[in-house]
């Protein structure tokens, strides 16, 4: 599938420092987000849901601590939900790493990664506020040759005044 057939799945693109946020809603909700590199345009709000969403990104974008309130799809394993759960109780500008996320759910800091990589919805769950206890760690369960994923995750903490990872 090229950009172009890619970029049709999405209900809007907003612009972003990185290239773009993809925003697919269905049947009255916000069913994803997706970080989407350079190679994809802006695209207009379809509807007035990814309306919504979109200003609500771009909100976020000039100023980090804005909270989203979005109707979002109900996905993923009660785990994955207890995960996330527990993520988007993590303050803007503060981190925690996969094993203290783990320690606070009782559960496994492999689990937690596996989770927050299975996350439909960054940016208003802020997977990015998960770290390695030794460094940033992985994002978004991509292997990521290029960095792309790496580099946004970089500038989401950046953004939110995290220094420790630039």
């Amino acid at each position: 599938m090229n950009a172009s057939q890619t970029q049709s799945l999405f209900s809007a693109i907003v612009e972003a420092p990185w290239g773009g946020v993809g925003i697919r809603t269905e049947a009255g909700m916000v069913r994803e987000l997706v970080y989407l590199p350079p190679s994809f345009n802006e695209k207009p709000p379809a509807d007035p849901l990814s309306e919504q969403a979109a200003r609500q990104v771009e909100r976020y974008l000039h100023e980090p601590d804005f909270r989203f309130d979005l109707p979002l799809a109900e996905v993923g394993t009660i785990f994955q939900r207890k995960v996330w759960g527990a993520i988007s109780a993590i303050p803007c500008g503060e981190v925690l790493t996969y094993g203290q996320v783990a320690k606070l759910i009782r559960s496994a800091p492999r689990a937690v990664g596996q989770a927050c990589g299975a996350n439909w919805f960054p940016l208003v769950i802020p997977c990015h506020r998960v770290t390695a206890s030794g460094g940033l760690g992985g994002f978004s369960n991509h292997d990521d040759e290029t960095g792309f994923h790496l580099g946004v995750k970089r500038w989401l903490l950046a953004h939110e005044g995290v220094r420790a990872y630039r």
